[in-house]
């Protein structure tokens, strides 16, 4: 795969210029000539074949090839996520955006202890970025404004099957397979969900659900859902050639 570039704007009459951060990289890292290629993504579900046509200080002009659309998601999925601390953050953006989910809410509850500032959103958002430039998904995440559990679960509609973390609940068994709309999943801080929070999330109609054997962290429960509703969710891999 070619080198990756985010598009702040779209490419027009056959051009595009990357700015910022992204020609930085490109000119000063990669050290980038004339007529190098190049691919180039939107972050709406497009990406473009390109080539470097002029270089300058803080600006890269492209040549670009017909767009490739995106393939579908398998399921779309919203994750409300009490974040965890520091570093542990960029990780959980990360392997979301690889596994697909749509969007990312930081979750306000009784025992959470990472604020989503805006600076933090900020970060979230340039690791959304980074994290499709590597895995070659073309759609960002969407990194939402911060919620409170009751904001959250007030959003919840009869089309989407809501889920709660939690180590007492029942194992996730075919749910999550059969339903074929969107979903709603809600993770807890490290000291968990409050007797109050739970409560409140199956009046809305959300089903508590173990994840594994044993008690996961934040980033790991919610890494597990992301990858239950993919497996549940993505078709049969395709054949190798000559199977």
């Amino acid at each position: 795969m070619s080198d990756r570039f985010f598009l702040a704007s779209p490419p027009a009459d056959g051009r595009c210029e990357l700015v910022g951060d992204e020609a930085r990289h490109l000119v000063r890292v990669l050290r980038a000539r004339v007529g190098d290629a190049v691919e180039v993504f939107d972050g709406c579900g497009r990406a473009w074949p390109a080539r470097v046509t002029t270089i300058g200080r803080d600006r890269v002009g492209l040549e670009v090839g017909p767009p490739q659309e995106a393939a579908a998601a398998p399921a779309l999925l919203t994750l409300a996520v009490a974040l965890p601390k520091g570093d542990r953050q960029k990780w959980l953006v990360e392997k979301l955006t690889e596994l697909g989910c749509a969007r990312l809410v930081p979750l306000v509850t009784t025992r959470g202890v990472a604020e989503a500032t805006p600076g933090a959103l900020d970060r979230l958002s340039r690791g959304v970025v980074e994290a499709c430039k590597q895995c070659g998904r073309n759609t960002l995440m969407e990194i939402a404004p911060p919620q409170t559990v009751a904001a959250v679960l007030g959003g919840l509609d009869a089309t989407t099957l809501g889920i709660v973390a939690d180590p007492a609940g029942r194992a996730a068994g075919s749910l999550v397979g059969s339903h074929a709309g969107p979903m709603l999943a809600l993770v807890g801080p490290e000291g968990g969900f409050t007797t109050g929070e739970i409560a409140a999330a199956e009046a809305a109609g959300c089903h508590r659900l173990v994840l594994a054997p044993h008690i996961l962290r934040i980033e790991t429960a919610a890494v597990a859902v992301a990858a239950a509703v993919w497996a549940a969710h993505a078709g049969p891999a395709p054949r190798a050639s000559g199977a």
